[in-house]
């Protein structure tokens, strides 16, 4: 046979009980018998969409009109040349059609019904009605009756909302609807009644039976089917086209065509530009975070858990001999009260005293049971994001890792709340009170990548920087090495003996008539606060910085408050091999808050 397989459709609004044991035994019949599709059950009934051969569905058509409720079951008939499902699913749900309205009783409280032949009839006399099409918009693409009205809905639960836009005249005016098969004009109806409509008609068996007993009359196109053929034209044979599963729109021959289309991913109808993804995608973020955000992480109080790790200079010492040689503006007695208190542990919980012996590398906690950390800025803007990395448009202040007062106040906490399961990871990193891009990656293998770019100095960095008075030069660098060990609240010194290597290079861009100027700072090598001490040593210190002062003064603040005014040094341009196309990546800010 040229086409052994037959199709059924139907659905029958019924008290149903017992659907367990329902559920059961069409289980074992669908299973013994091959059968593929779709059941569903409710207490208001069945609706089902099953194939397979001529005697197997007859089996079970049989098998449905013998259950109480069901006698008047009286499926719809069509065949092809192959199975067009997947799989055998029967499920038990609320309803056998969404709609999510209460008081809606289509069996006992139907809307009168029109046949085929009578619409036809109605529509060949031109009488004045409204044709009323209740599907969703991606079912309407492949076909509708001639000057019928489009809900342009995408779900069926939408439906309502549209009915309340219809002008009140209508409530006065014939008007038909029609789906596929009929059964949501069963509960459309109704509802539409209920709400005043006085001249309600629903075609009966859907625009299926339509093609079936009057063929394409005042008809353009085919029917969506929820099935494998996808549509059906009016002779109820196959059509050639095909379903994006991404968005769900049918798509015809020539949509099929289009460079846009990639079965499975996307179509002519979903396909949205790389930008237009990562411009969604971004704005999707910014939500996240406004509402992360309302009230910052570390602002409610909480315990703190701040981690000391034990460097090698105090290995074999004391607990309280280590923490005081780390943290030394805090008296060594407060110390011992804070571990006589119970308020240091050890990495897995265990509460610790001031004689516990330490090794180099391992952790201790110090724990604030009623800790709220201070503000900052709360305006993160993410200006580039894809699969790899992530580059944000840091704000001042704002600490970008985890440290002393700042747990849950951090870039770094922030984003691993909005991005979760995901843990991005800053490849480097800026001062709290430095503003401008700085460049996170998505998994560690992206991170070490681009942080062995960072280590090789093949990462070109570019700052904006206003500093107090105005250089001889155009241009000049400063080699001068800087302190590896933090002093009074973590500032850096130069140090000529013991510093790491430094390097950056300044330029000016313009002498101002208020005595600072702006310098573009391209520093070649990554120490802390690299470009301020080496504009300090030179005599030039930032602006806005209460850390590095004026005649090599250091200060006694090192994060800002919000509204103090901002340290003027804005990171504004990267240039970095990408993880993933391995070619060169530019990006650029300027957007410094200062200027």
């Amino acid at each position: 046979m040229e086409n052994p397989i037959v199709n059924i459709s139907c659905y029958l609004f019924a008290e149903l009980k017992n659907l367990k044991t329902l559920r059961q035994d069409l289980i074992k019949i669908c299973e013994a018998e091959r059968l593929k599709g779709t059941i569903l059950l409710s207490t208001e009934g069945i609706n089902l969409f099953v194939a397979g051969p001529d005697k197997k569905i007859e089996g079970l058509v049989s098998f449905l009109q013998k259950v109480p409720g069901l006698e008047k079951l009286k499926p719809k008939y069509s065949r092809n040349a192959y199975q067009p499902f997947n799989r055998m699913l029967v499920k038990i749900k609320k309803e056998i059609i969404a709609f999510g309205v209460k008081d809606i009783d289509p069996a006992h409280k139907p809307a009168p019904k029109i046949s085929a032949h009578q619409l036809k009839q109605w529509l060949d006399e031109k009488r004045p009605l409204t044709l009323l099409d209740t599907r969703n918009d991606y079912e309407v693409k492949l076909g509708t009756f001639k000057n019928a009205v489009d809900p342009n809905i995408k779900h069926f639960r939408d439906f309502p909302k549209f009915v309340e836009t219809l002008p009140e005249k209508m409530k006065e005016e014939p008007i038909v609807m029609f789906c596929t098969g009929g059964i949501r004009c069963e509960k459309a109806g109704p509802l539409m009644e209920n709400l005043g409509f006085k001249h309600i008609f629903q075609l009966d068996g859907g625009i299926l039976k339509y093609f079936e007993e009057v063929g394409s009359a005042h008809y353009d196109g085919d029917c969506f089917v929820f099935d494998g053929r996808v549509g059906v034209d009016p002779a109820l044979a196959e059509t050639p086209h095909k379903m994006c599963f991404a968005c769900l729109s049918p798509l015809t021959v020539e949509d099929q065509k289009a460079s846009t289309y990639l079965p499975g991913k996307t179509c002519p109808y979903c396909f949205k530009k790389p930008e237009e993804k990562m411009r969604e995608r971004i704005n999707s973020r910014h939500e996240s975070l406004k509402k992360l955000m309302e009230v910052l992480p570390g602002e409610k109080p909480y315990q703190q858990r701040r981690p000391i790790r034990v460097p090698q200079s105090s290995h074999g010492k004391t607990l309280l001999e280590c923490v005081s040689e780390i943290l030394k503006h805090i008296d060594s007695e407060a110390w011992k009260a804070e571990m006589d208190g119970g308020l240091f542990e050890t990495e897995d919980g265990q509460k610790v005293g001031p004689a516990q012996r330490v090794k180099a590398g391992e952790r201790y906690f110090h724990l604030l049971p009623h800790a709220s950390e201070p503000l900052v800025s709360r305006d993160i803007q993410i200006c580039y994001e894809d699969e790899a990395i992530i580059v944000v448009d840091k704000p001042a202040p704002l600490p970008v890792h985890p440290s002393g007062r700042f747990q849950r106040n951090t870039l770094q906490y922030i984003l691993t709340e909005v991005y979760r399961p995901q843990v991005p990871k800053p490849v480097h990193r800026l001062d709290a009170n430095t503003t401008g891009l700085l460049l996170i990656a998505k998994t560690k293998t992206f991170a070490a990548f681009l942080q062995k770019q960072f280590e090789q100095k093949k990462v070109e960095k570019k700052y904006l920087v206003k500093v107090e008075g105005h250089p001889t030069q155009n241009e000049f660098s400063c080699d001068v090495p800087i302190s590896s060990e933090a002093g009074d609240v973590g500032s850096r010194n130069t140090d000529s003996q013991k510093g790491l290597p430094a390097l950056t290079h300044f330029k000016v861009l313009e002498r101002l008539q208020d005595g600072t100027t702006l310098l573009e700072a391209s520093p070649v090598t990554g120490r802390t606060n690299q470009i301020r001490v080496h504009l300090w040593s030179l005599g030039f210190p930032i602006c806005g910085d209460q850390l590095y002062l004026a005649e090599q003064k250091l200060g006694k603040t090192q994060t800002l408050a919000p509204e103090e005014k901002p340290l003027c040094l804005h990171a504004s341009r990267l240039s970095f091999i990408h993880p993933v196309t391995r070619n060169k990546f530019e990006i650029e800010s300027k957007n410094a808050p200062w200027l």
